[in-house]
């Protein structure tokens, strides 16, 4: 079985058919998906769309661009049925959707309302590992994963330290950069996560359609090949963490 750790296609926008959808995830092998919110609206989204489905359970919190909207009702929605992290939460520098110390405020009060509510956390971090490795060492006991890591071997290197798991998606099928190739080879196959976030980042062979969560299965194929070891062989492993992370 596969598990796609990170999708939205809960949210009302998603383009594709649900019920195709879902039998096209089943029939590739991939048996569990989490639903990530990024707003308060998506992350209601994401625990109904759980309740509906068996194989999905929710995340919720506030992305780093929308943090200026406020964050705190996601403390109303962490003790929800399925809900199994807290996430997407984080900083990006990329954009400046919200002011820094904004982002910086909302990422440390999600972290904390993760640790009292004993959840892991998934991280967007772009362009702001700077910053947010001495937030993440103000705190103890946290666990998850660095969401579509694209990142350095110094910040893989970093997060491998702090016992973070990485999520790994489409972008690592279609790269051409060298040196993040080589990075995305060097993660610990017991560390290594998959997720679509689709609609986004649909991988090869697939560019420009609609990313789903059945495109786990060829990002795993594609690990596969590139570690030269069996496509159960790396289902199996990353099934095991992702049932470790989020207690599937």
């Amino acid at each position: 079985m596969l598990i796609d750790t990170h999708c939205h296609i809960h949210e009302a926008d998603y383009s594709l058919n649900i019920a195709e959808t879902l039998k096209h995830a089943h029939d590739q092998g991939v048996g569990r998906l989490i639903c990530v919110g990024t707003s308060e609206e998506s992350s209601r989204q994401a625990i109904a769309f759980a309740a509906e489905h068996d194989e999905a359970y929710a995340s919720v919190g506030v992305h780093p661009h929308d943090s200026k909207d406020g964050y705190g009702v996601i403390e109303s929605l962490v003790r929800a049925p399925k809900v199994v992290a807290v996430g997407e939460i984080g900083l990006d520098y990329f954009y400046t959707h919200s002011p820094r110390e904004v982002q910086i405020q909302a990422l440390e009060w999600q972290i904390d309302l993760a640790l009292k509510n004993n959840l892991p956390v998934i991280f967007h971090i772009r362009e702001a590992f700077d910053d947010f490795w001495p937030i993440f060492d103000n705190f103890t006991g946290i666990r998850g994963v660095l969401h579509s890591f694209t990142d350095n071997q110094v910040n893989l290197d970093a997060a491998l330290e702090r016992d973070l798991y990485i999520g790994v998606n489409g972008i690592s099928t279609f790269t051409r950069d060298k040196t993040q190739q080589a990075v995305f080879a060097s993660i610990p196959l017991n560390r290594l996560l998959f997720e679509t976030d689709a609609p986004f980042l649909t991988p090869t062979p697939f560019r420009g359609r609609v990313n789903e969560p059945a495109f786990v299965k060829n990002i795993a194929e594609y690990h596969a090949l590139m570690r030269g070891i069996s496509l159960e062989e790396v289902a199996t492993a990353t099934t095991t963490n992702a049932r470790a992370v989020f207690a599937l």
